[in-house]
């Protein structure tokens, strides 16, 4: 409605075949009063849930719209006339003429049970007399140009913050990669998300393209939750990640769920001094933290996944912890906090370095102490 209402230079078919029938034959916002479904099994009624929803008319209402109109593929005829109009509507497009939308009474032979021949007779004799056929709107507008500066596209802001953060970053030994994936997992209440929402905004600070997916249970705190961190320095095609190359586990039960989805040659950043004594890793390399431990000796438990970060920094040299720090300084505007999330972040890389020069760090073939 609001695009509509804008004049938004896009075109919309709207299919109407008074059903949802992609998803089991709910009642529509178009269903016809009396139609049952699976969900109005004694037919609609306007009583209970309303008229059926006229949206060639109420968009006809609209100032913006420059072309509305209903067909049907009832029979040869009003096929044609559809074709026409889909076709119209799209040429409206190419010419930049503004808001178009075309609905399109169908048939739906499966839903309502119906060959395709009796489907199509339903749409002349039950559809039709409800929505009828109709030009609803054929008009050139004229929407008043604004006095204020042409506002950029969301494209031309993005790459213009993307070319201002490789133009500041220096990226040194960071960003040896073409693409990293990253799963992060842990108790709800341990800063799972947060973990990964701020890797994300490093890699786009430093000019990556990035993307961070969010996973949890409905009881969140102290349930099970994990997220998908993508870093690319191409376009990334999804956010769901399958063969992370970086696993950060924050207890046990999240190493031993998700460490088998590792890409081989991959990293499992795990959040305890040791791992348990009944499983090992053969194809990644394990490095383990007692993040919790740290925390407490700092001062504070809810640093704990950063004291991760900092780790996972160093181990992986995917990003700068500069960057990193200046994150948090945005975020964080508690003083003390900040503080304590510095110290944190310190504390996980000096860690990684402490445990690397002494050689403890899990290999393929187990770990030395």
């Amino acid at each position: 409605m609001h695009a509509a209402n804008r004049g938004e230079k896009i075109a919309v078919f709207f299919v109407n075949n008074t059903i949802y029938g992609m998803t089991g034959g709910q009642m529509a916002p178009t269903t016809l009063v009396g139609q049952r479904s699976t969900t109005s099994p004694w037919g609609r009624r306007p009583v209970n849930e309303g008229f059926p929803l006229h949206m060639a008319e109420m968009l006809s209402s609209l100032e913006a719209p420059v072309y509305i109109e209903r067909v049907a593929l009832s029979d040869n005829k009003n096929i044609m006339k559809a074709r026409r109009a889909v076709r119209k509507a799209l040429e409206l497009q190419r010419n930049g003429a503004g808001f178009t939308f075309v609905e399109i009474l169908s048939p739906c032979p499966t839903i309502w049970g119906k060959d395709p021949v009796e489907a199509r007779k339903w749409v002349a004799e039950k559809m039709i007399p409800s929505f009828p056929l109709n030009v609803f709107r054929d008009r050139k507008v004229e929407i008043p140009e604004s006095n204020q500066p042409p506002q950029k596209t969301v494209q031309e802001v993005v790459e213009g913050e993307r070319q201002a953060a490789r133009a500041a970053f220096v990226p040194g030994r960071h960003h040896q990669f073409d693409h990293l994936d990253i799963k992060i997992a842990g108790f709800g209440g341990q800063g799972v998300l947060l973990l990964g929402q701020l890797l994300a905004e490093i890699g786009m600070r430093e000019g990556l393209e990035v993307s961070w997916l969010p996973s949890y249970g409905p009881e969140m705190r102290s349930g099970s939750a994990h997220c998908h961190v993508c870093l690319s320095k191409q376009r990334i095609g999804s956010p769901l990640l399958s063969r992370p190359n970086v696993l950060v586990a924050m207890n046990e039960i999240s190493l031993r769920k998700f460490a088998s989805q590792v890409a081989p040659g991959g990293t499992i950043i795990y959040g305890r001094e040791r791992l348990p004594e009944d499983i090992s890793f053969p194809q990644v390399q394990v490095v383990c933290i007692p993040a919790s431990e740290i925390a407490d000796k700092l001062g504070s438990a809810k640093v704990a996944n950063v004291v991760m970060m900092g780790a996972l920094l160093q181990e992986t040299e995917c990003l700068a912890s500069a960057t990193a720090m200046k994150v948090l300084e945005g975020k964080v505007k508690n003083p003390a906090l900040l503080e304590f999330d510095r110290k944190a972040l310190d504390a996980g890389r000096l860690y990684i370095d402490h445990t690397v020069a002494l050689g403890a760090v899990t290999q393929a073939d187990g770990f030395a102490e």
